[in-house]
């Protein structure tokens, strides 16, 4: 009965977090939808959802500490809360970073992007491509598609760097629309970091499927 129970919430806990992330994936694409049609109404729907993620969050991290005081679980078991525990910190704050890119969209909504847009939107779907990828490799115990999503964060970090290196050159000789230009930039870190916390749960998959974190 008792590991009949356990293997009840290590279900659960399974669903919770496949939960999670299709809810992150749903704030990222439409935050991408919002930014490239200038949609200021969908970027504020967008920005009231950050408590229906958090409680998400709250929720799972409830089931990992139940799971670990009172089972105990051992090898691939602990591996598996633990990295749990891990990604869903990655998770909240892809949640976060969506909002940020929301309330800068708002901001954006009633001037014409600069060039530099054309940039910012390849980012946003090698992220978003990232980020689906990332919670495949969990749903999957996929090794191989977490090492890929690993493998996909130097092209946005190029990315990002080629959008800063043109904002930049484009300030030092016209200060017309800078602050579109700046507030541009901000969101392209943003999609920089996102990228970042899609890497790190591919890292803990891998880290609950093979005991071992890859090795730069």
């Amino acid at each position: 009965m008792a590991r009949i129970n356990y293997d009840i919430q290590l279900k659960e806990l399974k669903n919770h977090m496949l939960l999670l992330g299709s809810m992150i994936e749903e704030i990222i694409k439409e935050t991408i939808c919002a930014l490239a049609k200038q949609d200021a109404e969908k970027a504020r729907d967008i920005t009231s959802r950050d408590e229906k993620v958090d409680a998400e969050v709250r929720l799972i991290s409830q089931v990992c500490y139940t799971l670990l005081l009172t089972q105990q679980p051992v090898a691939k078991d602990l591996r598996a809360v633990s990295a749990a525990l891990k990604m869903i910190t990655d998770m909240e704050r892809i949640g976060d970073h969506g909002t940020d890119i929301s309330e800068l969209t708002i901001l954006m909504s009633c001037e014409p992007y600069p060039e530099e847009i054309k940039i910012v939107e390849q980012m946003s779907k090698e992220t978003i491509d990232m980020l689906i990828m990332a919670v495949d490799a969990f749903a999957e115990d996929n090794a191989e598609k977490a090492k890929q999503v690993i493998a996909k964060d130097d092209a946005v970090d190029s990315l990002f760097l080629a959008v800063k290196s043109s904002i930049a050159k484009y300030i030092k000789t016209n200060n017309t629309n800078a602050m579109q230009e700046l507030d541009l930039l901000m969101v392209a870190k943003y999609f920089e970091r996102i990228g970042d916390h899609a890497t790190n749960i591919a890292e803990w998959v891998l880290f609950s499927i093979t005991g071992e974190f890859p090795k730069d």
